[in-house]
């Protein structure tokens, strides 16, 4: 449900009664919207802004737009009753992937990122009445350690013996709009709501101060993205798999989702083939399409490891949100599932530790950035610290201690730091050892 808590309490009845009929009619469609997005839940939306965020295409900073707030969102408002209000050109820049390759995100501007939010808690209140247990990407309540712990129960409770790893090739730059606009309809009926969704799909971006249009996709740092990639998902994927695929298994079957990235487990290797091969085509209807690397259906389960063991090779594993899910054995020599940081996940934190100590290591005191570090390693810890994961961690801790000791030393030859001398550091500020923060094993 939306927490409906973070908002105002008059932004929040309404769109409590929007989720009530949601939830209480699933075929009742929504023909009036529009209004939701008014003078009280812009402002709402512009408070839960992060103060710090980059500015967009208009060069507006959050403290900026915020000192005639009123003024500025009322002049909004009458833009968007009139219909004249046009979304700006995102502004986009690249992050390096593991690959060696670079994601665009865009970065849109402060008034756009307010519509955004105020659309999205509209389509949240409607469609968290309609998403499935089992996605977990980008809603409210829920989380990736939730959808592992979901991947635990059930290979540990249901008869499991197969997965698909599933990868959608570059999802949020190729979704069709008129596809995601036919998935809204099946709900939202409100014209002026639907043409602003369309609006923004089609803004476009500022790339090397030239204007780029989009076609296809949705841009990664948009407010409004993660909710219409999980309306898109949700009916390509989780409702077709429910109606279409579950009444024709013979066996168990199950979807875990978390935005784009998806896990299905199947009992049997017929079905999982079956389910494979009609994903694809599923996908491809929909104008997206599997990345044939990454998209494959394993053997994996309680048997995967004396069935390799049979066939002279390695057991299988699986990777699901930079977590790699192996066969292991309990302490009483039972069949569990282990997990541990993935081979990328891992090279990739290390790297990103090693190039923000090469940086602050003489940009400012010892002291000040030593209290930085330790907020990085929780969390790292925060978000990898799960069951069986404790190898990895502590891999991480030692590598990190090499990294900042190696730092230390290089600052000058004023103030090199011999391993003594770091020791004697740490002892008096400790970093933080491993620990596991999501117990994955216990119930909830």
């Amino acid at each position: 449900m939306l927490l409906f808590a973070e908002l105002t309490e008059s932004v929040g009845t309404k769109l409590g009664y929007v989720a009530e009929r949601a939830k209480r009619d699933k075929t009742a469609v929504f023909g009036n919207l529009m209004h939701h997005v008014n003078e009280e839940s812009l402002k709402a939306s512009f408070q839960q802004l992060r103060k710090e965020c980059a500015v967009g295409t208009d060069g507006i900073s959050w403290e900026e737009y915020g000192r005639k707030l009123d003024e500025n969102i009322k002049g909004l408002m009458g833009r968007i009753r009139k219909m004249s209000y046009r979304p700006q050109p995102v502004r986009r820049v690249y992050i390096p992937k593991d690959n060696g390759e670079q994601r665009p995100i865009g970065i849109p501007a402060i008034e756009d990122k307010m519509v955004q939010k105020a659309m999205s808690w509209i389509m949240e209140a409607i469609y968290e009445q309609d998403f499935h247990e089992e996605s977990y990407g980008f809603r409210t309540g829920r989380g990736c350690h939730q959808a592992l712990k979901k991947i635990n129960d059930l290979m540990k409770y249901k008869a499991i013996n197969h997965v698909i790893e599933v990868d959608i090739k570059g999802f949020f730059n190729n979704m069709e709009h008129e596809k995601l606009i036919e998935w809204l309809r099946v709900r939202i009926t409100d014209e002026y709501f639907l043409r602003y969704v369309v609006r923004f799909l089609k803004s476009g971006y500022m790339e090397a101060e030239a204007f780029k249009k989009t076609e296809r996709g949705t841009p990664q740092g948009g407010n409004i993205s993660p909710m219409l990639a999980n309306v898109f998902l949700h009916y390509v994927v989780d409702e077709w798999f429910e109606k279409e695929i579950k009444p024709r298994l013979k066996g168990q079957g199950h979807v875990v989702r978390y935005c784009d990235d998806l896990v299905i487990f199947v009992q049997f290797k017929e079905e999982a083939g079956m389910i494979h091969k009609e994903l694809k085509a599923r996908l491809e209807a929909n104008g997206l399409e599997a990345n044939a690397e990454k998209t494959q259906a394993i053997s994996f389960g309680r048997y995967e490891k004396e069935n390799a063991q049979k066939q002279g090779r390695k057991a299988n594993t699986f990777d699901f949100l930079g977590i790699t899910h192996y066969i292991g054995t309990s302490r009483w020599g039972k069949f569990t599932v282990g997990r541990k940081t993935s081979k990328k996940r891992f090279r990739r934190s290390c790297v990103a530790m090693n190039e923000w100590l090469a940086t602050v290591r003489n940009a400012m005191p010892l002291k000040e950035w030593w209290e930085q570090l330790i907020a990085k390693i929780r969390g790292h810890y925060a978000y990898y610290g799960v069951s069986d994961n404790g190898r990895s961690l502590y891999a991480y801790y030692r590598k990190v201690r090499l990294m900042v000791y190696k730092w230390m030393n290089r600052r000058s030859q004023r103030k090199a730091m011999d391993w003594e001398k770091f020791s004697d550091y740490e002892k008096r500020f400790p970093l933080p050892k491993p620990r596991i923060v999501h117990k994955l094993y216990c119930s909830v």
